[in-house]
């Protein structure tokens, strides 16, 4: 998956602390990629959209 493009956008948990232990994700095509902000142009995971919203309300039923 070409991630070059994508708009990356740092989760609004992550705070400001600036140590750097922050989560981004691009929404792209039909899934949503996740990576490290430490390291940009490291991996990144990416899911179905459908999955990602499955795990997003996982989350909320706890």
């Amino acid at each position: 998956m070409d991630l070059s493009d994508a708009q990356w956008r740092k989760s609004s948990r992550s705070g400001g602390g600036g140590d750097g232990n922050c989560v981004e994700v691009a929404f792209v095509s039909e899934a949503v990629a996740v990576r490290d902000s430490k390291d940009p142009a490291g991996p990144a995971l990416a899911f179905p959209t459908e999955s990602w919203r499955r795990f997003l309300t996982s989350l909320s039923d706890r």
